[in-house]
């Protein structure tokens, strides 16, 4: 391998590097540009990951960082609709480079920009998945980031393997997400112990549908079982980063294209709680 690719300073533009290497440096040189990668995952579906992935951009990004949000989630993109892009139609800039699209302020690419309508099915063996997810890495025109957020499909497959494989190193982590039932504690497992097997650090476990709030009065009430978040962290010695409640304006907010995550309520400061958290871990173990 020739000295640049080692040093990942080319851009992918020297001379001396052949395909595979040119690639590699591309690949650094995007990543050099990045502060921190924070892959959302979980291996079961249903538990919202989309939704923290969303607000969680959101709420770093009105912190005042830079945030990209990147959604892999080939089969099930939603991340566009969530954040009102989804009739967005990516340019190439002078660079041949993707220009993501913006959404308040947050840099989004998501597979679903390419789709012929929300409907159109996705077809794909895992090499294709595999090339299409470090093209919307290395491809895309994402600047300096402080943070780079990755929406993972649920699941220890081609997808999340792909990106930890892909972005792991200094400043990369994982955000679990787990609901309160103890039920989903067997497949939440499965996506630890895919982060251990890989050595790739976990920031931290997150309990998403943590009882529900009362639109009218505000308080918070059980309605699910409770306690599958702090037990699994607990389990596996992994931060616990909080608990995220059912709010209705959560709901309307995905539906509208506007993540809710700022103002006063138990959801936002769990949200803000939950980001400062990530943040600090992250910065442990840089």
């Amino acid at each position: 391998m020739s000295e640049c690719s080692s040093s990942g300073s080319c851009s992918g533009n020297c001379a001396s590097c052949g395909s595979r290497e040119k690639e590699e440096c591309a690949l650094n040189e995007v990543l050099g540009r990045i502060g921190k990668k924070l892959v959302v995952m979980s291996g079961k579906g249903g538990v919202g990951k989309s939704t923290v992935a969303a607000n969680l951009a959101y709420t770093l990004a009105r912190s005042g960082r830079k945030v990209g949000l990147l959604d892999i989630d080939v089969h099930g993109p939603s991340i566009p609709r969530m954040l009102g892009v989804e009739d967005v139609r990516p340019e190439v800039d002078e660079n041949e480079k993707i220009i993501p699209a913006d959404a308040n302020g947050v840099k989004v690419i998501s597979i679903g920009f390419m789709l012929d309508s929300d409907d159109a099915p996705v077809v794909w063996r895992g090499p294709v998945k595999i090339g299409v997810i470090r093209q919307l890495i290395t491809d895309v025109a994402w600047g300096d980031l402080d943070v780079l957020v990755i929406d993972c499909p649920p699941g220890t497959g081609d997808e999340p393997l792909t990106v930890c494989q892909t972005v792991a190193g200094k400043g990369a982590a994982a955000v679990i997400v787990t609901t309160p039932q103890k039920v989903s504690a067997s497949d939440v497992s499965r996506s630890i112990n895919f982060c251990k097997q890989l050595n790739f650090p976990i920031a931290g476990l997150l309990e998403n549908m943590s009882g529900f709030v009362c639109p009218k009065c505000g308080e918070i009430t059980q309605i699910f079982a409770s306690g599958a978040g702090e037990m699994l962290a607990e389990k596996y010695g992994v931060r616990f980063l909080g608990k995220l409640p059912i709010d209705p304006a959560i709901c309307a907010g995905g539906d509208a294209g506007n993540p809710f995550s700022s103002g006063n309520s138990p959801a936002s400061d769990a949200f803000r709680a939950a980001a400062a958290g990530i943040l600090e871990e992250m910065d442990k173990n840089a």
